[in-house]
């Protein structure tokens, strides 16, 4: 399924295949990534050519019910982590797209990390960055990043060089989304990995209706502060 781009209402999540594949091709705009989000549609992949993905069942962090486990607080404060949003952005991403262990291989391409700092550096991008102190300084040892518009945050990837960094990572978002408003964020396709973070699962159709609401909350912030 190949489609032009171009022009608003482009993407048709109700017109998702089996896999939630809505397009391929285009580029990784800002204009056309806002469009995408807006319309419950997030681009994954461009190799070798962009696709965009509208998942049924949807995966979401439900912010009025999620708790973070508390041996993940207890590491967190007996291992001195500190945690800040948007301090390092493109170190993030680029920890995200590195290899690891059981993660040979990457989406998040060089073109995704150009296309994601620019929409960072407009305002609609941030990260949440853990630290660990040493002796020459703090050490970025996890953290997330993703897209947000009003109140609703798209969580794109998350990376650990800790045990359990990237939940420390959920949980500090969680609860900045809660002090700033945030009404909506969404963990894109469900796996068993995200739910044993703490994600839950909706239908597309549900999923729709909060993102719709969400985007109308233009005084969200995501520091709350």
């Amino acid at each position: 399924m190949k489609i032009a781009f171009g022009g608003k209402g482009l993407f048709r999540p109700e017109k998702a295949d089996e896999n939630g594949l809505v397009a391929v091709g285009g580029s990784l705009t800002t204009e056309l990534i806002v469009e995408a989000y807006s319309s419950g549609v997030f681009p994954w992949s461009s190799d070798p050519v962009v696709s965009w993905w509208s998942p049924d069942p949807r995966a979401v962090f439900d912010l009025e019910t999620f708790h973070e486990h508390r041996s993940v607080r207890k590491r967190a404060r007996q291992a001195g982590w500190t945690f800040s949003v948007d301090r390092d952005f493109a170190g993030v991403m680029k920890a995200c797209a590195a290899s690891a262990a059981g993660r040979e291989e990457t989406w998040i391409s060089s073109d995704f990390v150009a296309a994601y700092v620019r929409l960072h550096e407009l305002g609609l991008a941030h990260s949440v960055e853990v630290w660990e102190p040493n002796q020459s300084g703090d050490t970025l040892i996890g953290g997330l990043y993703g897209v947000r518009l009003g109140g609703f945050f798209g969580g794109e990837s998350m990376f650990h060089r800790r045990t359990d960094a990237s939940k420390a990572a959920v949980g500090f978002l969680v609860e900045r989304c809660r002090a700033g408003g945030v009404s909506l964020l969404d963990a894109q396709v469900p796996t068993e990995h995200l739910r044993s973070l703490g994600a839950t699962v909706i239908r597309r159709v549900d999923y729709l209706e909060r993102l719709r609401v969400a985007l109308g909350r233009k005084d969200a912030v995501l520091r709350g502060d």
